[in-house]
């Protein structure tokens, strides 16, 4: 699956627990009617992918989405969805369209 759109934010890699788990975060607004500001996590080796990238950017994101059941301590289950990114292109045509530099 693909999301596009532009950057608006670009986390600092964050490293948890004792194995190292890398994660760091993205987030991108939709060109729609109804525009929509996505997260998505970019773990482990994949987080360099996001060493180029700059606010204001308009890219291309290939994503995976999971989901999760969890039960609570009272026993309620509840359900978490994930989108994780495992590749990222500037669009340079969308770029190129609104008159801007790919690579800002």
């Amino acid at each position: 699956m693909e999301l596009n759109g532009k950057v608006i934010f670009v986390g600092e890699t964050e490293v948890f627990g004792t194995n190292n788990f890398k994660k760091r975060n993205l987030v991108i607004e939709t060109d729609e009617q109804y525009p929509q500001k996505i997260q998505i996590e970019f773990v482990q080796a994949k987080c360099d992918l996001l060493d180029r990238i700059q606010v204001g950017s308009m890219v291309k994101v290939s994503i995976n989405i999971g989901g999760r059941e969890w039960m609570n301590p009272q026993g309620e289950i509840k359900y978490f969805n994930s989108i994780t990114g495992w590749r990222i292109e500037l669009n340079n045509t969308a770029m190129a369209e609104a008159g801007g530099d790919p690579f800002p």
